[in-house]
């Protein structure tokens, strides 16, 4: 006969009887959820303001393609629950498609953002990729209604720049010289290989007769003609770029001598100085330390200003409202400085937003003669110091205006250290670079997932619509359907 035993409840500390009773704890239980899965989180969840957005944007574009294609087959899933997916993703700091995929069965906001569905990580990358200039679109939509809810005021726009990493390591990557010396010890050792080959086909015919297939080159031989091939590309490319840089200052050179010559027919004077020299693209030859990666070959070695060191990327850029942060335009580009962004970011402000911003602000590395005084740049008031600042710089406070044969810097430097000065170029730190910390840092988002400057490109724009998506939400925005 078995025997029962009877396992007490849990001794208490002390003499006094449980008073407190529980609500039933019964995992097994099968319950009846509520039949709107909104009811699943609790109101004003980041994923129900994302599927009242998403309801709200024009996804023409996304349902485009599939108009085009075969009907036969099995049906695609939704693009506005996919679309929908990826923005809040990206919102989490969860780009990744196989933790999406996961979290459609383990967390409830994926769960009822993908409306109980559970796409596998290749249908999410595949939409990703197949719909990624649309994703891109949506920057500007997300824009304007920032716009809407009175978020952008373009009374001041701060401007800066950061080192995104490629989807490629910096030990991928190799030198123009390295490569050339490279190229010469694989073809010898493409050569010796196949000799070796040659040789050993020939014994073999020697030996059982011809008719060994002999249509599969050796594993060691097929490692070196690929490599040998890349570094082949990778030579191209670099010397391509750099016959066009020399086209290119051929052109600026042949412009000064016309302008040389020009003066010297107006003054009767010869101009002093050497004459600039116009180089021949032909014999133009990349420098011995220029270099290419092999994994993201569009990508640069870029120095870091925030951590000091270098890294395999890209130069992403902001334009950011200081009413509300939001960014009202973004690039990427392969100039490892800023010197050249100042005018194509305003620019882009004004393609955006319908107008330029009354005041812009950017550090020295936005600084030129030329990009300050651009004529497209006339009627905003630009702070963009012609020097770098140490933290911790005192300056002595100025009054009045910079007398007027002083050059275009010293009339800079003269305005930053007026009253007004100082307080609008001290706003670019507050406005801009938070930004990059709540992307890079709050959100780890360090890392783009594309390689090439085309899709990188468009996933900055989807880094950056998402950023505006969150503000809004923080903001109490609410969406109003299409």
């Amino acid at each position: 006969m078995g025997m029962t035993f009877l396992i007490p409840p849990p001794r208490l500390a002390g003499s006094f009887k449980m008073a407190k009773t529980f609500l039933p704890y019964t995992i097994d239980q099968q319950l009846l959820l509520p039949p709107d899965m909104r009811q699943w989180l609790p109101e004003g969840h980041l994923a129900l303001f994302i599927l009242d957005l998403v309801a709200a944007l024009d996804l023409a574009s996304f349902y485009q393609p599939y108009r085009q294609k075969d009907v036969r087959g099995r049906p695609a899933y939704e693009p506005r629950m996919m679309v929908a997916l990826l923005l809040y993703a990206y919102c989490t700091g969860n780009p990744s498609s196989r933790r999406i995929e996961r979290a459609t069965y383990e967390d409830v906001a994926y769960r009822v953002l993908a409306g109980d569905q559970h796409p596998d990580h290749d249908t999410i990358s595949d939409f990703r990729q197949q719909h990624l200039e649309a994703l891109r679109g949506l920057f500007v939509q997300v824009l304007q209604v920032c716009q809407k809810a009175g978020l952008v005021k373009l009374g001041h726009v701060a401007l800066d720049g950061t080192k995104m990493k490629a989807d490629a390591s910096k030990h991928k990557a190799m030198s123009y010289e390295r490569m050339c010396k490279q190229e010469k010890k694989l073809h010898e050792e493409v050569e010796s290989l196949l000799a070796q080959a040659q040789r050993t086909d020939f014994e073999e015919d020697e030996r059982f007769g011809k008719g060994r297939r002999g249509d599969e080159l050796p594993e060691e031989l097929a490692r070196r003609t690929t490599r040998l091939e890349k570094i082949k590309q990778a030579k191209a490319e670099l010397e391509r770029e750099a016959r066009e840089r020399a086209e290119q200052q051929a052109r600026d050179a042949r412009a000064k001598l016309a302008e040389r010559e020009r003066k010297e027919k107006e003054t009767g004077k010869k101009m002093g100085g050497k004459p600039p020299k116009v180089p021949n693209p032909d014999e133009a030859v990349p420098k011995a330390k220029a270099q290419r990666n092999f994994t993201d070959s569009e990508s640069r070695i870029m120095k870091d200003s925030a951590t000091k060191s270098f890294v395999q990327g890209y130069n992403a850029q902001a334009a950011v409202d200081a009413a509300s942060q939001i960014v009202v335009a973004a690039e990427v580009t392969q100039q490892t400085n800023d010197k050249k962004q100042l005018v194509p970011m305003l620019e882009k402000v004004r393609e955006q937003t319908g107008r330029m911003p009354k005041k812009a602000s950017a550090d020295s590395g936005y600084f030129s003669e030329a990009a300050v005084t651009d004529e497209r740049l006339a009627h905003v008031d630009l702070y963009v110091s012609p020097d770098r600042q140490k933290h911790g710089d005192t300056f002595e406070e100025l009054v009045g205006s910079a007398p007027m044969d002083a050059t275009v810097a010293e009339k800079m430097r003269h305005k930053l250290k007026t009253a007004e000065g100082r307080q609008e170029y001290g706003l670019r730190k507050q406005v801009v670079e938070p930004v990059f910390g709540q992307i890079k840092e709050a959100r780890g988002l360090r890392r783009f997932s594309f390689r090439g400057l085309a899709k990188v490109r468009a996933e900055w724009d989807l880094l950056c619509l998402t950023h505006n998506l969150l503000k809004l939400f923080r903001a109490g925005y609410c969406p109003q359907p299409a």
